[in-house]
């Protein structure tokens, strides 16, 4: 996609007056590794790439408020550079969102390239808690109306998305004004990755789609959410995910889950009236799930005392809680995980 991008403004715009920014939100910084591995060696020497710091203040630029549909507002900071640039391109991929819906288009400005403050009230504990801020849901989305309201505030020249399928090639790409694109590429997302069911089932195993999309603890949650969907109350859902960035270390996910002895303490501190933590959304999102359902995790890079320092139940075997489960268990397999979400009609 960039190379792309570049090809078109070639005589037109000077690859040293290129800035690549990573669109990190609030996640760690790409190593250098990393970013030759996405953009390859060529773009990466020719052109200035640089993570975005949600933390990092001075790298941010403050647009004063952007009215919420639900609270007062919210407190709006973007990267620098993004601002300051003469011509600002967006690329993302777009795939059902547990809960801003679709991923790609606005998010690549926020929280793609917003403070911490931005991201933590787009993410605190009403927006997240609304019954629209889900799967496959944009309008009357909060998180995501506010997301676009931001967007607007800062939006890009021009935007181009893709969709992919499960071997991760491209299978449409959208481009132009980034709303319009954006539409257009999650109503696409929608029909490929979207599928309706009668019912819910007794055992629900699914994934986060593999490395890179499964690096972490934080990101299977993202899986384990599209199998609560279609899981029985009091059900089970078993996630595979292999966590080669463990919990992970960064951010506060780990800290709040060793923070209460349950899902449902950390439920309640939570939607505690002026609560507000870096990460709550996604331990907000897991204990909801907890308590609607067991969960058993799969994760070859973590150990037990791990999982079950957040709360889950470790298992070494996918397969012995399949046959476990008996011949009249209702089982419902996910192998892509968040790329491929039920819903009961």
């Amino acid at each position: 996609m960039v190379q792309a991008i570049l090809d078109e403004l070639e005589g037109v715009i000077r690859l040293e007056d290129v800035t690549i920014l990573v669109a990190t939100g609030t996640h760690r910084a790409n190593t250098d590794d990393e970013v030759r591995w996405m953009l390859g060696d060529e773009i990466t020497s020719a052109c200035r790439v640089v993570n975005h710091v949600a933390r990092d203040e001075s790298s941010l630029v403050d647009l004063g408020m952007i009215g919420g549909t639900i609270g007062d507002g919210v407190p709006v900071k973007l990267n620098r550079e993004w601002m300051s640039a003469d011509l600002r391109i967006t690329t993302g991929f777009v795939e059902p969102h547990f809960f801003a819906g679709f991923s790609g288009g606005p998010k690549m400005v926020a929280p793609g390239l917003a403070g911490i403050d931005t991201v933590v009230t787009l993410h605190d504990a009403t927006r997240i808690g609304h019954p629209n801020a889900t799967w496959g849901v944009i309008e009357g989305n909060p998180v995501h109306d506010d997301v676009r309201a931001i967007a607007r505030a800062a939006a890009p020249h021009f935007s181009m998305d893709v969709v992919l399928n499960s071997d991760q090639q491209v299978t449409g790409v959208y481009a132009g004004e980034l709303f319009a694109m954006h539409a257009a590429a999650c109503l696409q997302a929608k029909l490929d990755s979207m599928q309706q069911i009668d019912r819910p089932f007794d055992l629900v195993i699914t994934s986060n789609s593999g490395y890179p999309l499964d690096q972490n603890l934080y990101q299977a949650v993202k899986g384990m959410s599209a199998a609560v969907r279609v899981v029985k109350s009091g059900g089970l859902i078993v996630c595979a995910a292999e966590c080669r960035d463990g919990i992970p270390d960064h951010g506060s996910y780990a800290e709040i889950l060793s923070s209460r002895p349950n899902p449902a303490s950390l439920l309640e501190m939570i939607e505690t009236p002026g609560y507000s933590e870096p990460d709550q959304w996604q331990v907000q999102i897991q204990a909801k799930i907890q308590m609607h359902a067991r969960v058993l995790v799969k994760a070859d890079r973590l150990s037990d005392s791990q999982l079950e320092a957040a709360h889950f139940e470790a298992i070494d075997d996918v397969q012995a809680v399949f046959e476990a489960a008996g011949n009249d268990a209702s089982i419902c397999v996910l192998p892509e995980g968040p790329q491929t979400i039920p819903f009961i009609s």
